[in-house]
């Protein structure tokens, strides 16, 4: 079992509120501990952001329910009316279902008083549950920050390595239909925990201009790398939907398929390493003629017999191949721009590290 940094850090936040709990003597630190719980978040920025609403639903929590005991006592059925309109007002207000979570806990925290100076207790109560936030906060903030944009390149890189590998399996026929058409919808789904963990990188917060300039490159060159990968899953889909069409294409119609193909698999595994440093750049004119030879050629036989296949859809595919080729040539751009403006040496070391094995 691997414990992520997410793991380590809840208990290590955890743990800081109890401490602190402990150390400041109120009478209920747990509650420290089960607010730190529901603070933690994946990024530091959507932990800033997520202090904010806590803070917010804490209070609106606090409020009504110091209220509810004033006005009406501490009847469950009150308990249960008060933590009805406090969920319907984080609603209201957009608030995300953790955050609702903290203000029912503050909710049931102050009503369930049993001593006499209700305010000074529901004042503790409000405070222990702050403390566990600022607690998660802090140790999102200071230990373990997370590195989305090495974790975001391995797994783009892993996610097209595995794309490549079925198309050059189906371009052989050694690929099983049943177990590509499985791995075909396990690699969409995969795609859009891609896409998630994209959105994740996007969110963590650069403090400095010069950075500030690299990480909006970086974020249209992960993106175009990652639409890249979902051009060449499509073209996977569509092998794999043509499979019996394609061999009863005409022979020199499926060579300059097979071979423009071949090519842009090339293409895309060289960009994904040129990136870091581990492929020689080529100019990329030579790399656009060779394309529009290619197409040129494709598109020649695929009217050799002077009208096209009857399958009309092969277009889709044909389609597919050019939408793919285009997003390459716009990739490589984007990488021979990134290199010129900007040199992460650091960054390069720990992708060059973690993609040693497969290169």
């Amino acid at each position: 079992m691997k414990l992520g940094a997410r793991i380590l850090k809840t208990g290590i936040a955890v743990a800081l509120a109890l401490f602190l709990g402990a150390l400041f003597h109120f009478p209920s630190p747990v509650f420290a501990g089960i607010s730190a719980v529901f603070a933690m978040q994946p990024t530091i920025y959507r932990s800033y952001l997520s202090l904010i609403e806590q803070v917010q639903a804490n209070v609106i929590g606090a409020l009504f329910a110091i209220a509810a005991v004033l006005i009406l006592g501490r009847d469950p059925l009150i308990v249960g009316l008060t933590i009805m309109i406090v969920i319907a007002l984080c609603l209201k207000m957009r608030l995300e279902s953790s955050t609702i979570s903290v203000a029912l806990v503050t909710v049931i925290a102050i009503m369930e008083y049993t001593d006499r100076q209700f305010i000074e207790f529901a004042a503790i109560r409000f405070l222990t549950i702050m403390l566990g936030l600022f607690a998660a906060f802090l140790v999102n903030l200071i230990f373990l920050p997370p590195k989305y944009e090495k974790k975001l390149y391995e797994t783009i890189s892993g996610k097209t390595e595995t794309i490549l590998k079925w198309i050059r399996l189906h371009k052989q026929q050694a690929a099983d239909h049943h177990r590509l058409k499985d791995e075909i919808e396990t690699l969409h789904e995969e795609m859009t925990k891609l896409d998630h963990l994209y959105f994740m990188y996007k969110e963590e917060r650069t403090y400095f201009r010069r950075l500030r300039f690299q990480k909006s490159r970086k974020l249209v060159l992960y993106r175009q790398m990652i639409i890249a990968a979902h051009r060449a899953l499509s073209v996977l889909k569509w092998l794999h939907q043509l499979e019996n069409e394609f061999t009863r294409l005409p022979a020199e119609l499926r060579e300059a398929i097979c071979l423009h193909l071949s090519h842009l698999l090339d293409y895309h595994e060289q960009l994904l390493l040129k990136f870091i440093h581990k492929a020689k750049p080529l100019p990329h004119d030579k790399r656009a003629k060779e394309i529009g030879r290619q197409r040129e050629r494709l598109a020649s036989a695929l009217y050799a017999g002077g009208e096209p296949p009857a399958e009309y859809r092969l277009f889709s595919l044909i389609g597919a191949l050019i939408d793919y080729g285009d997003r390459l040539e716009h990739l490589d751009k984007l990488v021979d721009s990134f290199h010129h403006y900007h040199y992460d040496d650091k960054l390069e070391k720990e992708l060059e590290k973690a993609t040693g094995g497969r290169s």
